[in-house]
């Protein structure tokens, strides 16, 4: 990204707020306006000295306009700070907002980590550049011809000796400023890359400490902070020289000028007055040089840092924001969804092997089960359904509509998903429930509870449903948070319900209740289940069996046993199923 492109993109983040930094501009200019009488006061003071007059007035003038120009910046510097704060907030709302429509498998290429610097730590180098280092930039421009106006009507040939210098120091500056932003980029991505090992660690801590991996956990971190550490110490070692080179550029003028000036006054060519007028612009300059510096400096820290924000503004999204969860009770009819697949072949990435070669089956409502070995494709299935990813070729139909035409909310608002592992959100159990039909009522919260057998977990509980269920619901048992996961989807009451293994953590009893609700929704609801178990498979109206991508077999369960052998023999080494439930354990197959 160029530096002319991330400019223009800094100029939009600043946008809505321009009136806002204008003003703070405008106070800055008269504060500075006020500094710059400040020299002509004290040289009139001095005057007044030499003549033995009396210099209240002037004095008076001398520090009323120190007061007020002290006065005038600090109100500038605060408009400016409360704009660069909202285009800060902005930037992380919408950085935000784009993350949470970021396609799957966008997200899927991206490490947590990164992201989260990119929000919380990018977005800041936004804060100085955005307004106030853009408003000192022309402040300081102004003050520095102000300034250079008044010193050229003292004495042309101090003016000369000064500016000579600074054109030597510019050159230095104008050396190291690319160096700045391409330092800042670096150490940026590697604090990103540090919250990403970080990110990787805390979020398997269990994992970790049960493998006695702390130690090594940690140096993996550490290398990366170090790495950081040495990126931002090239960051700062370029920031310092910039930081000095105002100070140098006014102690080398102020040696200068006080040489050349010095000898004028020893030829009577000025007066002393105007020598130290001059040198009290001189120190003047200090400031808007100082500014114009740090513009420069913040400019290209805030391009590192647009650069970086831009990447995730330039990933694809989905085609539509999210509606709300009614939208799902405004399906036609309320009538179970219908899904095909025709001919689907999909891959994750070009590089990869196809998941799916060609499946084809339907659901046509009632409760459909994929059975396979793992790596078929059965999850597969359902992320398609989602569409977190789309067919390579092939079409997927609801209600025998291709679902690439459909509306996504309107898509997604249909279906209940209970994903594998039932991942729980950070909040309270209430928010969890209501995730997806935040317009439920207390009944049906109560009906649904006493549904999934969550009603009596709830009751002891000492918040009841607003107890807080820990970062990624690590204060619930897995069955729990499969239940709750249950729960939420049949809250939204959908036309679909898609269930990924979503009994494989319950115990015995709970498993047998929720398969009897299974059953009873799916008179009501179309119900997709991956099942590994005989007890729920056997009880699904049809069965689809995958097997290197491809649908193997359809059928009943008395059907598929008679008539395929890798059905039979899963339902020998998998499909396990107790008397009770009314199968007998099939033969493995001899052949």
């Amino acid at each position: 990204m160029s530096l002319r492109q991330s400019g223009r993109a800094l100029v939009e983040h600043a946008g809505p707020y321009r009136w806002q930094i204008v003003l703070g501009g405008l106070l800055g200019l008269a504060g500075a306006g006020a500094a710059l009488g400040q020299p002509l006061a004290a040289r009139a003071l001095i005057e007044d000295l030499g003549r033995r007059e009396a210099i209240v007035g002037a004095l008076g003038l001398l520090s009323g306009l120190a007061l007020l120009g002290a006065a005038l910046k600090a109100l500038s510097q605060f408009v400016l700070a409360h704009a660069a704060e909202s285009v800060v907030l902005d930037a992380r709302v919408g950085l935000a907002t784009r993350l949470l429509r970021l396609k799957v498998r966008e997200l899927e290429r991206m490490e947590l980590g990164d992201v989260l610097a990119r929000v919380t730590s990018d977005t800041t180098l936004l804060r100085q550049f955005t307004t106030q280092s853009a408003v000192t930039a022309v402040t300081g421009a102004l003050t520095l011809v102000g300034v250079v106006v008044m010193m050229a009507t003292l004495d042309p040939v101090l003016l000369w000796t000064t500016l000579a210098v600074v054109v030597v120091v510019g050159a230095v500056i104008s050396g190291v400023l690319p160096r700045i932003s391409h330092a800042t980029a670096r150490a940026q991505a590697a604090v990103g890359a540090m919250g990403a090992h970080l990110e990787r660690t805390l979020g398997a801590i269990r994992t970790v400490k049960a493998s006695g991996a702390e130690e090594r956990e940690t140096a993996r971190v550490r290398r990366a902070a170090e790495d950081a550490w040495h990126r931002g110490v090239q960051a700062a070692k370029w920031q310092a020289v910039m930081g000095t080179s105002a100070g140098l550029s006014v102690q080398l003028s102020f040696l200068s000028v006080l040489g050349v000036g010095g000898a004028r006054v020893a030829s009577g060519a000025i007066d002393v007055s105007t020598l130290v007028a001059f040198l009290l612009f001189l120190f003047s300059l200090m400031e808007p040089v100082s500014q114009l510096i740090q513009a420069a400096m913040q400019f290209h820290i805030g391009a590192a840092a647009v650069a970086r924000l831009k990447e995730i503004e330039l990933l694809e999204i989905d085609d539509a924001p999210p509606c709300p969860a009614r939208t799902a009770r405004r399906s036609p009819a309320g009538r179970p969804a219908t899904v095909v697949f025709e001919r689907v072949v999909f891959r994750y990435c070009p590089e990869l092997p196809d998941v799916h070669c060609g499946v084809d089956f339907e659901a046509l409502g009632g409760m459909t089960a994929l059975v396979g070995p793992s790596g078929t494709g059965k999850s597969t299935v359902f992320a398609l359904l989602e569409r977190f990813y789309e067919p390579t070729s092939g079409r997927v139909l609801l209600d025998g509509r291709d679902i690439l035409t459909l509306p996504l909310a309107e898509l997604r608002a249909s279906i209940g998903y209970i994903e594998q592992d039932a991942p729980a959100l950070s909040g309270t159990l209430r928010e969890n429930l209501l995730l997806a039909a935040p317009e439920a009522t207390e009944e049906d919260l109560r009906d649904v509870l006493v549904r999934t057998r969550l009603d009596a977990f709830v009751q002891g509980l000492p918040a009841g449903l607003d107890t807080r269920v820990g970062h990624r619901g690590t204060r619930l048992s897995g069955g729990e948070r499969q239940r709750v996961a249950i729960a939420r989807a049949l809250l939204r009451k959908p036309r679909l319900l898609l269930l990924d293994e979503a009994t494989s953590q319950l115990d015995a009893t709970n498993e047998l209740a929720l398969r009897d609700v299974v059953v009873e929704i799916a008179h009501e609801t179309t119900v997709l289940v991956i099942a590994h178990r005989l007890s729920t498979v056997a009880m699904a109206d049809r069965i689809v069996v995958m097997d290197s991508g491809r649908v193997r077999a359809t059928g009943t369960h008395e059907e598929l046993l008679a008539q395929d052998v890798l059905y039979r023999e899963l339902a020998a080494t998998q499909l396990l199923v107790p008397p009770s439930d009314g199968f007998t354990k099939a033969e493995p197959s001899r052949a």
